[in-house]
């Protein structure tokens, strides 16, 4: 007789999360080793409350709808969690025949993922759990990328590339956009990619792996003013100066949860009261993780690809792991699935290594930029000016 499958999600949404869901539930409904298939309504809060969404009998039409909808179908959450819980969590998945767990998240996600793993075992509970990779700051260790992160890289640069055009064009002051980073500049870092195909890119992009210092942000500023009128800078949420200390004071803290200052406004008016030159700030936000019209084609792919991977591990017997990549090639572009020891992933952030960081610190190598190319899919739609 066949057991029960269940989906959690954790942490923020991307636009490919729910790709993911549609990769576990439609591998689910083909298996006879699965009799019901549940999400989780709300992330962990909802395994607590036994909340549960039944997905079993969706047919592929509606299914299919998860490929183009952003956010999570069932609900996540960022619920902080303690000891008994774990174990209140295991006693409701054996109660409800739950032998098969999925967890789709970032960082703190895989953290509950481990725990809950290393809760089961211990207490005897057959229950496998895997993890499936998702965060649009692309910070999860081992994985050579994270679904989610190749939509949000594809909005930010898309949307820079227009920010630039619009300069371009009135050329009167210096944009500052911020992008979403604690301590990984990966989002704003592929703003460099804006210039692929010979339009105008950002003119310095600043990430928080390198130390900020204000007084070579404004020389940087002040020397391109010279030769520009219009001016676009990146800049990651998450900048420290060299003490280790954010250049804006968070406005919220709560454990892992920080919500930065406003990064962009704080240096576009350091521009206007050092130069006095007119300056103003961008800060999509929720935008970039939120774009289903520049969702990445390969996103989307690789995040079902995870969903399926994971359901098909559990299936097999695998508990305590991670669907990750491995890059095989970049030229032409190929990664292959594999499965990482959930310890070795959880609350690792993966930074940006130097070689994708240039000398200065305020852009990005070509090693970089051949790194995150293919993982924006299609190119983007040519422009022209005649300026």
């Amino acid at each position: 007789m066949g057991k029960n499958l269940l989906v959690i999600h954790g942490g923020g949404p991307t636009a490919v999360m729910n790709s993911s869901l549609f990769g576990a539930v439609t591998e689910a409904q083909k298996s006879n080793a699965v009799l019901r298939i549940y999400g989780a309504r709300n992330g962990t809060g909802g395994v607590l409350r036994e909340a549960f969404v039944e997905l079993s009998e969706e047919p592929l039409k509606r299914l299919e709808l998860l490929l183009r909808t952003p956010g999570s179908a069932i609900g996540t959450s960022r619920d902080p969690l303690q000891q008994e819980d774990y174990i209140k969590m295991a006693k409701i998945l054996e109660r409800n025949q739950i032998a098969y767990v999925l967890f789709n998240g970032g960082n703190g996600t895989m953290d509950t993922c481990g725990k809950l793993y290393e809760v089961c075992k211990e207490r005897g509970f057959d229950i496998n759990i895997v993890g499936i990779p998702k965060t649009m700051d692309n910070d999860i260790a081992v994985t050579d990328h994270s679904p989610g992160y190749g939509s949000a890289a594809r909005y930010f640069a898309q949307s820079v590339r227009e920010v630039c055009m619009d300069v371009k064009s009135l050329p009167i002051h210096v944009v500052v956009i911020e992008a979403s980073g604690r301590n990984a500049g990966w989002v704003a870092a592929a703003s460099a990619m804006a210039s692929e195909n010979g339009e105008e890119g950002p003119d310095l992009i600043y990430l928080p792996e390198r130390p900020f210092d204000e007084e070579q942000y404004i020389s940087d500023v002040r020397a391109l003013l010279k030769n520009k009128k219009g001016i676009v800078i990146v800049v990651s949420e998450g900048l420290r100066n060299r003490e280790g200390t954010p250049i804006v004071e968070p406005v919220f803290k709560n454990e892992r949860s920080v919500y930065f200052g406003d990064v962009s406004a704080y240096l576009a008016n350091l521009v206007i009261q050092r130069l006095g030159y007119k300056a103003r700030s961008e800060k999509p936000g929720l935008l970039a993780r939120a774009s289903i019209e520049l969702q990445s084609s390969v996103d989307q792919r690789e995040a079902k690809m995870a969903g399926q991977m994971a359901c098909r591990a559990a299936l097999a017997g695998e508990s305590g792991k991670m669907v990750a990549f491995r890059r095989i090639s970049t030229l032409p572009y190929k990664v292959e699935p594999f499965l990482v020891g959930i310890k070795e992933v959880m609350l690792y952030e993966r930074t940006m290594p130097d070689s994708y960081i240039n000398e200065k610190g305020n852009g990005v190598t070509k090693a970089f930029r051949d790194w995150c190319r293919p993982l924006l899919g299609d190119s983007f739609p040519e422009m022209i000016s005649f300026l």
